[in-house]
């Protein structure tokens, strides 16, 4: 095992400095030792911040000349599928913010450099190490759910647009708008608590009703880079539906305007022995019990603390150390890449898509 992770970062923006910095900060076994990012000045900003010695506006250049053991890519999604290409053909282990990828394509391609390079390719899914989210996986694994049948989850804000004209609502940049910004969050937790079944079909409708209203509610509409008058061709909101090869099937919905009583995030799952609700993170389960209708809930937190980024650059690190088996595979991100761009494509089409 190493003593030291030496960790370069592609991307100093937003999610970096607000979610990625205090985890890898806090992790005594790692040292971030370079910052790129196309903003010269915000790079040494955040070099400043993380006490990286190296700063780089060219990520090939970081690659070729920081001897990195790992990078850390939190650029705007369109470059996550050429970074993580890159580092993993140079023989340095990924960790990629989400989304995947763009497109399946570019998803499959992340996935086959990292099994030629043998080296580790996992892309965040943080919510999967919030406690409740874990004893409810645990839960469905060992029976307590029985067959999980349906479903439906969704992320919905009243007005959180994150970045208005930058890259978040620019197509070419983000692949789109709630549905690949929020829709990997629950789309993931909930496919995993199924037990990973493989997406078949989906189809789905998508709208953009807001571009032009500029109110906010939600603390993630301060997030990324706003510029006015940019670009704004993606959905503010995505609904669909999802089939599954055992016969499963989940509903989604993910927004990031409309007209709504609050902003919420939630999983509900049904099964013939008990049905589930994960909603702002509290947690809820349903069943009966010597003829009658039983009901458990649980707090947000159970009275421990919740980091989940840092559980997830934790875990990361784990695997590389070889304490862990990655609960995160390559494969999970072609399937959810596969899943979004195919409701991508039931939306311009009207019709259910196969997968």
């Amino acid at each position: 095992m190493r003593s030291t992770y030496r960790i370069g970062i592609a991307g100093a923006g937003g999610i970096f400095k607000e979610s990625h910095l205090k985890a890898w900060q806090e992790n005594q076994e790692c040292e971030i030792v370079a910052i790129c990012d196309v903003n010269e000045a915000r790079a040494h900003e955040m070099a400043e911040l993380s006490a990286a010695k190296l700063v780089y506006t060219d990520y090939k250049q970081m690659i070729a000349d920081a001897k990195l053991d790992a990078i850390d890519i939190c650029t705007p999604n369109l470059y996550h599928s050429e970074i993580a290409i890159a580092a993993l053909q140079a023989g340095i282990h990924v960790i990629c913010e989400k989304p995947d990828a763009v497109s399946p394509v570019e998803a499959q391609k992340m996935a086959d450099a990292a099994a030629q390079s043998d080296k580790l390719l996992m892309t965040i899914r943080n919510n999967r190490f919030h406690p409740n989210a874990q004893f409810l996986q645990q839960y469905a694994k060992e029976g307590g759910l029985g067959e999980i049948y349906t479903g439906r989850c969704g992320w919905i804000r009243r007005r959180g647009i994150p970045g208005k004209g930058g890259w978040f609502t620019t197509k070419e940049l983000s692949g789109g708008g709630p549905l690949i910004d929020l829709g990997v969050h629950f789309i993931d937790i909930a496919v995993w608590v199924m037990g990973n079944p493989k997406p078949v079909a989906v189809s789905g409708a998508t709208y953009r009703k807001f571009a032009d209203n500029d109110v906010s509610d939600s603390k993630h509409s301060s997030f990324g880079e706003k510029q006015t008058g940019g670009t704004f061709d993606v959905e503010d909101l995505a609904v669909g539906f999802i089939r599954f090869d055992n016969g499963a099937t989940l509903q989604i919905e993910f927004s990031w305007a409309s007209n709504i009583e609050e902003e919420t995030y939630f999983v509900e799952l049904r099964g013939t022995k008990a049905g589930a609700t994960y909603r702002n993170f509290e947690l809820g389960l349903f069943s009966e019990m010597n003829g009658q209708l039983v009901d458990t809930k649980s707090s947000r937190t159970q009275g421990r603390p919740v980091k989940m980024h840092h559980a997830n650059i934790n875990h990361f690190i784990d695997c590389l150390a070889g304490r862990a088996e990655p609960i995160i595979r390559p494969e999970h991100g072609v399937e959810m890449i596969q899943i979004l761009t195919a409701i991508y494509e039931s939306a311009e089409t009207g019709r259910e898509v196969r997968l």
